[in-house]
């Protein structure tokens, strides 16, 4: 954290779109989180803000299912350059946060993938699972002093994350992947990638919170 950024809020673009969500309960849960201003946006208006709209953003929170490859090619105006736009993610410091079925966003688009680290995102999903989320990182700021608990959300079977992954939360249930939560870097951005966020089941969860906000305070360089 710079002197420049001490005390000051964290400024976010919360960006949606290509899945469905529980849309009152999802703002307010933006709005409840302390020391975050939120933007929650769709991303045909990320998309189609200036380059220092978006760049004024200290981390930009992805929370999209977008399936084709993003491309800036015969789209209607309102949709923006969402190539271009992604593509200019990493080169600056501006953090990256991929929530919950972002991590599916985009399969056939090898960036995504690198992004995530993960290559084969085929998946298997299964709602209202009750599982055990397991601390495999005490010593990283988002996980610092957390214990294990226990929630009800969606999980994803899939592959691990790759090498340049560094795991923070875990857990063994069976019809999930083992990662839960995983940091990397793409070019200058710090990343979270945080499994969990299906709906209000689990974002009302304290843990759930604590590790959403931890997790915006690292990837915009304030813990």
């Amino acid at each position: 954290m710079s002197d420049k950024t001490a005390g000051k809020p964290v400024k976010a673009a919360v960006v949606t779109g290509g899945h469905c969500y529980d849309v009152p309960n999802f703002h307010a849960l933006w709005r409840s989180i302390p020391q975050v201003e939120s933007d929650v946006q769709h991303m045909d208006d990320f998309a189609s803000s200036p380059d220092d709209v978006r760049d004024a953003y200290d981390v930009v929170v992805f929370y999209i299912m977008l399936g084709a490859k993003p491309t800036d090619d015969d789209l209607p105006w309102y949709a923006g350059k969402p190539k271009t736009a992604l593509e200019h993610l990493g080169e600056a410091e501006q953090g990256v946060f991929v929530l919950h079925h972002a991590i599916l966003a985009y399969p056939e688009w090898p960036v995504w993938s690198e992004l995530v680290g993960i290559e084969d995102r085929t998946f298997g999903f299964y709602p209202g699972e009750s599982l055990r989320i397991d601390v495999a990182d005490s010593a990283h700021p988002i996980t610092r002093g957390l214990k294990p608990w226990q929630m009800v959300d969606e999980t994803y079977k899939m592959s691990e994350p790759a090498e340049g992954s560094q795991i923070l939360l875990t857990t063994d249930h069976p019809k999930s992947m083992h990662a839960i939560g995983w940091t990397r870097q793409h070019g200058k951005s710090r990343v979270f990638c945080f499994q969990s966020g299906h709906d209000n089941v689990t974002w009302a969860e304290a843990r759930f919170r604590q590790v959403l906000r931890r997790g915006i305070q690292w990837c915009a360089r304030r813990i």
